[in-house]
């Protein structure tokens, strides 16, 4: 069946001064993922564990992003997570502050009739 996608969410996270990519982009995760209450899944008659969910992140270091944690930030489904350049390091106060930016769409395999 094909992979029809049903939502999309954007959202920010911050860590402030911990210089943590992961805390960031896990943030940015549940910015996107809090934002909303997905009642598709039953309007169309699937289980809320047939959603497919694909997270990406941006960060200043995508290589220092551990994308366990940013997966295991939704609730159900089956969910992907991929890191890529992106959001924003910003050197304040003897420290960088790091910003991340997430797209998480919601899919589900659906049969289109013709």
């Amino acid at each position: 069946m094909p992979k029809t996608q049903f939502a999309v969410e954007m959202g920010m996270g911050t860590d402030l001064k911990g210089q943590d990519y992961t805390k960031a982009a896990c943030r940015a995760v549940d910015d996107a993922l809090h934002r909303n209450f997905l009642s598709v899944a039953p309007a169309f008659g699937f289980p809320h564990e047939a959603m497919i969910v694909d997270i990406r992140v941006g960060v200043g270091q995508p290589d220092l992003v551990d994308l366990e944690a940013v997966r295991a930030r939704a609730p159900v489904g089956t969910v992907s997570a991929q890191a890529v350049q992106g959001g924003l390091d910003v050197e304040m106060r003897g420290g960088v502050t790091i910003v991340a930016n997430a797209i998480v769409s919601v899919s589900f395999d659906v049969e289109k009739e013709s």
